[in-house]
């Protein structure tokens, strides 16, 4: 993985697991974002990862019950 890589292209080069949402806002995010085609992880890169996030880790919901309650209102 290219140390300068971005944590968007990282999380869509995941995808196999996960289906990240980047943002697209402007054309050069979406650009940014195709990028992550280039980006290779090798088994020592997910394994690093996989240390600083491991699967399952992100859990929960959200947002708190009062604030769900404003979504889609």
């Amino acid at each position: 993985m290219h140390a300068r890589t971005t944590g968007a292209r990282v999380a869509l080069a995941l995808g196999n697991d996960i289906v990240p949402i980047p943002g697209t806002k402007r054309r050069k995010y979406l650009e940014e974002n195709a990028g992550a085609d280039a980006v290779k992880l090798s088994a020592a890169d997910l394994k690093r990862i996989d240390g600083v996030a491991p699967k399952g880790a992100a859990a929960g919901h959200r947002y708190n019950e009062v604030m769900m309650k404003l979504v889609n209102a």
